[in-house]
């Protein structure tokens, strides 16, 4: 994970700001980013298990997802996006991730998000455009940071919240790093596989599995990321061997693990997502 190369260097790209007090709903976690170098950022987003909202303060930050889906303004990414990436020069953006239990309440959409970019006016509507006025006027970081936790509480509290037997599932898929049996998970539950799976789906956005694998490849990238071999982080994080973590590294990420070891985007979760806020809880 470190190396001389710039792009590896977090501080180097960014000025990151983090929030100075509490403030933010549980699952919820924010940073500001801004470019240090002036240099043109291209970067693929890594998958990561949460629906992502960019905000853009400038008109700098392109998401494109490879296709026509081009966005830029405020931005939500859900879960497991394929050949999604950031460009732009200048960026002064705030991040907002939302694991998916607080998605499905504060955003409105579920299923709609599974690996889409999508903007937030679509989602919130007037609202929307409203809250990114009071953004843009903020005078300082905590001042951003405090109304962006403040719409997603309002939304919350407004919002339909999954239902408890989903967040049940999801704190487990969390807490066992992704690699909990979900016919072991559905037995908890006293339900069958099949509503679990029906249920999850309608509410999350994703199978129970995908969403295992997800949380499992997660936690499998940062340790690529922090210089363990592909062998070892196999053998650890639950998969059956080196090939089965390469498999599953190439439908997430598209790309190989030694790639994501080095993946630029994965070099700010040090400073911006410190480990306690990095698992998506509830």
């Amino acid at each position: 994970m470190r190396t001389a190369d710039p792009l590896r260097d977090a501080a180097a790209l960014w000025d990151i700001a983090l929030p100075s007090r509490p403030g933010c709903p549980a699952g919820v976690s924010m940073a500001g980013f801004r470019g240090r170098t002036g240099d043109h950022i291209n970067i693929r987003v890594v998958p990561y298990p949460a629906v992502t909202v960019f905000v853009d303060f400038g008109d700098a930050l392109l998401i494109d997802d490879g296709s026509r889906a081009r966005q830029r303004g405020t931005v939500v990414v859900g879960m497991a996006p394929a050949g999604v990436r950031g460009r732009g020069r200048d960026i002064d953006c705030l991040q907002i991730r939302l694991s998916p239990v607080v998605a499905h309440a504060a955003l409105g959409a579920s299923a709609e998000l599974n690996g889409t970019v999508t903007a937030l006016d679509d989602l919130w509507g007037a609202d929307a455009a409203r809250v990114r006025e009071q953004l843009h006027a903020a005078r300082d970081w905590d001042e951003r940071f405090a109304v962006a936790a403040a719409a997603v509480a309002r939304r919350c509290r407004t919002g339909r919240p999954v239902d408890p037997e989903i967040a049940f599932a999801w704190d487990r898929m969390v807490a066992s790093r992704g690699q909990i049996r979900i016919d072991r998970l559905a037995s908890e539950l006293g339900w069958s596989r099949k509503r679990l799976w029906s249920r999850f789906r309608a509410q999350v956005g994703l199978t129970p599995k995908q969403a295992a694998q997800l949380v499992r490849f997660d936690h499998a990238a940062h340790r690529l990321a922090g210089g363990h071999s592909a062998a070892v982080v196999a053998a650890e994080s639950g998969y059956a061997d080196q090939s089965h973590l390469h498999r599953e590294v190439m439908a997430f990420a598209g790309v190989t693990p030694a790639a994501v070891a080095v993946a630029p985007w994965l070099a700010v979760d040090d400073v911006a997502w410190a480990a306690p806020e990095r698992s998506p809880a509830r």
